[in-house]
């Protein structure tokens, strides 16, 4: 209670007709479009081994990037003193145009989290000094700020683990996972919120959607398979195969379980491989029985939905047999982003048609 109170004394909601339900609708899915973007642009991140190019955490003086020659010789020198440079760089080694290309993917991808905190943080700063917020909404925005703060946190946290021992050439895939899936579900957060006061919009006595049974099974088995493509993209795990559907030949990929099972579920690449290709089905089985359950009352969430399975069915099996091509994968995980978005708003119209559940 004294937490509901000290939201409500933060964002005071709106008063008579100052609510502006729509515009802060538009607001959000705004933020949203920059959400999907930056983790496309992660993506890409991490398919070029650029995450570690950039070794400080600098909020201010890290917005711009080195403007002058010594400027990017200085931190050139910083990168050369990783373990990954040591070790992966080859025996040509790495000049310094090849740096500041793997530095522009961590530089732009660390600028666009900034412009996500500005764009979150100045818009809500306005409605709540002209109490435009709605009742009953200043806990989700405070929530989703929190969740933005944390993903800066987060970002950080898993570029550190790839500095902390002379011998990683990675970040820990199981940070990276973290990072990944805050950044999904504040999508999913986003999208929600942005449905439930499209229709508070519609209609001044409109409930926000309920989170049904059903919907919340579709949205765990997703969660699973995001969770293995994020252990997948941290291990490096995607070129344990290039054949499909078997695995080098094999149906199921040996696994070394002398570590026991727990560590080599977690830990192995192959298995982690082989358990992302076929937890795909059971993911895709469960968007067509949601698709489904509301393709009558939402039918172009249930065109989207199925669109967007579709999509990242393919582009898997296209990442796999090219090789992991930066921009097949790239792709992939773009179609993981905007399957999040087309599941949340397809579990928001399912909960919406019934809200008994």
């Amino acid at each position: 209670m004294a937490t509901s109170a000290s939201v409500s004394n933060l964002f005071p909601p709106a008063a008579g007709t100052r609510a502006r339900p729509l515009a802060i609708a538009r607001w959000l899915e705004a933020v949203a479009l920059l959400v999907v973007m930056i983790v496309a642009v992660g993506g890409i991140t991490r398919l070029t081994e650029s995450g570690l190019s950039i070794t400080e955490w600098n909020v201010v003086s890290g917005i711009l990037p080195p403007l002058s020659e010594a400027a990017w010789q200085a931190e050139f020198a910083k990168y050369r003193a990783t373990a990954e440079f040591r070790m992966e760089a080859g025996p040509a080694g790495m000049d310094l145009a090849a740096f500041k290309s793997i530095f522009f993917w961590e530089w732009f991808h660390r600028l666009l989290g900034r412009l996500i905190g500005l764009a979150f943080l100045l818009p809500l700063a306005v409605f709540a000094v002209r109490r435009m917020i709605p009742a009953g909404y200043g806990w989700r925005l405070a929530a989703m700020f929190a969740l933005i703060c944390g993903q800066g946190a987060l970002g950080w946290y898993m570029v550190s683990s790839g500095m902390g021992a002379s011998t990683l050439t990675d970040v820990s895939h199981f940070r990276l996972a973290a990072h990944l899936l805050n950044a999904l579900f504040l999508l999913a957060g986003l999208v929600w919120t942005a449905r439930d006061l499209r229709a508070l919009a519609r209609d001044p006595a409109a409930r926000p959607a309920p989170l049904a049974i059903g919907a919340a099974l579709v949205g765990a088995v997703l969660f699973v398979q995001l969770l293995l493509g994020a252990f997948v993209a941290g291990l490096n795990a995607g070129h344990a195969a290039s054949d499909w559907p078997l695995m080098n030949g094999q149906l199921v990929p040996e696994a070394d379980w002398s570590n026991g099972a727990g560590f080599t579920l977690l830990n192995d690449p192959y298995l982690l491989h082989f358990m992302h290709r076929w937890w795909a089905w059971v993911a895709v089985a469960a968007l067509v029985w949601l698709a489904r359950a509301v393709r009558t009352t939402a039918r172009l969430e249930s065109i989207l939905v199925h669109t967007a399975f579709g999509t990242m069915v393919l582009l898997g099996i296209a990442t796999v047999m090219s090789g992991v091509s930066l921009w097949v994968a790239a792709a992939h995980q773009l179609v993981g982003a905007l399957t999040v978005v087309a599941a949340a708003r397809a579990m928001h119209a399912y909960g919406t048609a019934r809200p008994a559940a």
